[in-house]
């Protein structure tokens, strides 16, 4: 499991260094897995679109607590995204979006979930990723550094990483913190 102080930087620095890292999500003794290809940092008081840019409330009082937690909510009253609480210690609140992944392990069970045999299409959306993984609102909160249900962990070096405006928002459309690998 990657240790806390990995998340106990800058959101930015986090989501592009998360990149090539591998969740694992267990389900009983079935392990399903796939490296980190795409990211979204989502910052505090300089973050007009981040959760946590106005006050905090129920739905993203994790990305104010402890770095290393997961931060899963429920959009568009059907789908639930995961993030990894990640910000410098002198920052109040922050999060980074696992936008997409390269199944590895399990993948005839998230294209089950998921009801697709499309390797390219099973899990490279927010919300793809999640039903794939089986990831919900009850991982809300979880200490991804100590939970074994659901962690992060070593994976490859990545070679280029491209930067681009994040999906999906309508402030700050400015800010490239969406940061992509191909593997």
């Amino acid at each position: 499991m990657i240790p806390r102080e990995f998340y106990s930087k800058d959101t930015i620095t986090v989501a592009r260094n998360i990149l090539g890292k591998r969740i694992i999500r267990k389900i009983g003794r079935m392990e399903l897995s796939g490296i980190i290809t795409e990211t979204e940092a989502y910052r505090h008081t300089d973050d007009p679109a981040s959760h946590a840019f106005g006050k905090k409330t129920d739905r993203n009082k994790v990305m104010f607590e402890d770095v290393g937690h997961a931060y899963v909510y429920f959009t568009y009253g059907m789908h639930y995204c995961f993030n990894v609480v990640a910000r410098h210690p002198k920052t109040k609140a922050g999060a980074v979006l696992i936008r997409a992944i390269k199944p590895e392990k399990g993948i005839e069970k998230m294209q089950k979930n998921r009801k697709i045999v499309n390797l390219k299409n099973l899990t490279n959306g927010p919300a793809k990723l999640t039903q794939a993984l089986e990831i919900t609102k009850e991982h809300y909160g979880i200490d991804l550094t100590k939970d074994s249900r659901l962690y992060i962990a070593e994976g490859i070096q990545p070679k280029k990483i491209t930067a681009s405006p994040r999906i999906g928002i309508k402030n700050a459309t400015d800010k490239l913190w969406n940061f992509k690998i191909d593997i």
